[in-house]
C-alpha cells in the first residue's frame, strides 16, 4: 500500500478529537487504502482489534448492514467494553439516511467515528444540518506526483512526469505500468463506475450520451474560461442540443462526484470574487487520455492541471486571478496570505517571458509570486517574482 503522508498525518492529528472524520473524493482515489492504513497505525500504536469496527458498503457481504436501523445495532453490540471504539464506515452514502445512524452515534463519547464517501452530496442537506460544526472533512485526491515517484522509485524526473500522465495518478492503475492497454482499461473501468454510480445514478440523468458529451468537452477545454452559456453554445454548434439550465445540472453533477473540479475569479485590485466565465480540470490526466487521446498540443493546459490539482492537495483555496485585463493563472489562498502562481511549459522565449511577467508586476501587495515551468534551467528571480523549476515545486524541493 502506499503511504498517503499527508492525509494519515491530518487523520493522526484527529483521532481522539470529538469531530466526525469524513474523507471525500472521488472513487478509487485511495480512502479505502487510507483507512487500512490508519487502522495499520491504531493497532501499532496499541489499540485491541476489538476496538475497531470496519464496514465497507460496497462489500455485498455487508448488504444486511445497509439498513440504518440494523447498522446502528450492529455498531451498539460490537462497541468495546473498555477503551476508545474507532467506527469506520466506507462509502457510507450507500446507506439509505446513514446521518441519523451517525447523529446518535455522535452522541457516545467512547466512539470515534470516521467515514468516507464519493459524492459531495454526502456533506450535503440533513447531514450537515444535524452535524454542524461537528465534523472535519479530509478532501482526498489521487496520487500527487510526489507519490507516484515514492511508488515507482526514483529516476529521472521529467521521464517520470511523462509516464505520470500516461499511467494516471489513480493508485490502482500502479498494478499496471508498463501495459498502457490495461491502464486504460482499468481507467475505463473507474469511469464507468463514477459516472453510472455516482452521477447518472444520483441525479437520474437518462441522456447519458449527451452526459459523455459535456464530459469530453470539458477535459477538451481544461484550462479555459468557460461559463454554462458558452458551453451551451458551443455543443449546439457541434450539433448537440443542450440548454443552459442542463449543463449547469450537469457540471454540478460532475463536481460532485470529483471527477470535475470548478475554479472561479477573483479580481485582485478589488479584492472581489468574480461569478462569471470560470475554469474547470479534470481530476487525472491519464482519464482525459482515456477519453480524448494525447495531444501534445495541449502541454500547457495539462502542466496547469497538475499545478491546479496539487495546490488543492496543499490545503490552498485556488482562484483564477484578474488583475486589470490580465490573468493569473492561480492565487492560491491560505489562513495569513496568499500566493501568485504563473504557469507555462516553457518560457525560453523572451516575449512568452514578459508576457508570464506581466500581470504578476501589476500586483502591488508583497506575497510570493511564482512562475513555473518545465524548463531545466537554473532558478531565476525577477524583481521578486521566483521562476522556478515545477517538477522540483511538484515533489516539494523549490
Amino acid at each position: 500500500m502506499i503511504e498517503r503522508k499527508e492525509y494519515m498525518d491530518r487523520l493522526i492529528g484527529y483521532r481522539d478529537k470529538h469531530v466526525i472524520k469524513i474523507i471525500t473524493g472521488i472513487r478509487r482515489c485511495g480512502k479505502s487504502t487510507l483507512l487500512a492504513l490508519f487502522q495499520q497505525y491504531l493497532l501499532e500504536d496499541g489499540v485491541s482489534p476489538e476496538n475497531i469496527i470496519m464496514v465497507n458498503f460496497e462489500d455485498y457481504d455487508n448488504r444486511s448492514l445497509c439498513d440504518q436501523g440494523a447498522l446502528h445495532d450492529y455498531i451498539k453490540a460490537h462497541m468495546a467494553t473498555k477503551g476508545k471504539t474507532y467506527v469506520f464506515l466506507d462509502e457510507v452514502q450507500n446507506v439509505p439516511e446513514f446521518q441519523r445512524v451517525v447523529d446518535s452515534l455522535y452522541l457516545r463519547k467512547n466512539l470515534d467515528i470516521y467515514l468516507t464517501g464519493s459524492n459531495a452530496w454526502l456533506l450535503s442537506g440533513d447531514l450537515a444540518t444535524l452535524l454542524s460544526g461537528r465534523y472535519v472533512e479530509i478532501e482526498m485526491l489521487p496520487l500527487s506526483f510526489k507519490e507516484y515517484i515514492t511508488a515507482v522509485g526514483a529516476g529521472d524526473l521529467s521521464r517520470h512526469y511523462i509516464k505520470y500522465l500516461e499511467n494516471s495518478s489513480f493508485p490502482g492503475a500502479l498494478e499496471f505500468v508498463g501495459n498502457q492497454k490495461h491502464i486504460l482499461g482499468y481507467l475505463q473501468g473507474v469511469y464507468d463506475s463514477v459516472v453510472l454510480k455516482d452521477v447518472v445514478g444520483r441525479y437520474k440523468i437518462v441522456d447519458t450520451m449527451m452526459l459523455e458529451s459535456l464530459i469530453r468537452f470539458a477535459f477538451d477545454n481544461i484550462g479555459s474560461q468557460l461559463s454554462t452559456k458558452s458551453i451551451s453554445n458551443a455543443m449546439n454548434a457541434d450539433s448537440r442540443k443542450i440548454d443552459v439550465k442542463t449543463v449547469e445540472r450537469y457540471l454540478r453533477a460532475l463536481m460532485d462526484s470529483y471527477i470535475l473540479y470548478q475554479a472561479k475569479r477573483y479580481n485582485i485590485k478589488g479584492k472581489q470574487y468574480l461569478k462569471t466565465l470560470e475554469k474547470y480540470y479534470a481530476v487525472d490526466i491519464g482519464m482525459r487520455y482515456l477519453l480524448l487521446g494525447q495531444r501534445s498540443t495541449d502541454v500547457g493546459h495539462i502542466l496547469e492541471n497538475v499545478v491546479y490539482l496539487e495546490l488543492l492537495r496543499r490545503g490552498y483555496q485556488v482562484y483564477i486571478g484578474k488583475v486589470d485585463e490580465l490573468e493569473v493563472d492561480f492565487v492560491a489562498m491560505a489562513l495569513g496570505g496568499r500566493i501568485y502562481y504563473q504557469v507555462a511549459a516553457t518560457v525560453r522565449e523572451k516575449a512568452t517571458l514578459e508576457r508570464e511577467l506581466a500581470p504578476l508586476r501589476k500586483i502591488s501587495d508583497h506575497y510570493p509570486k511564482y512562475i513555473l515551468t518545465l524548463d531545466e534551467d537554473p532558478d531565476a528571480d525577477y524583481d521578486g517574482i521566483r521562476k522556478i523549476r515545477v517538477l522540483d515545486w511538484l515533489i516539494g524541493n523549490a
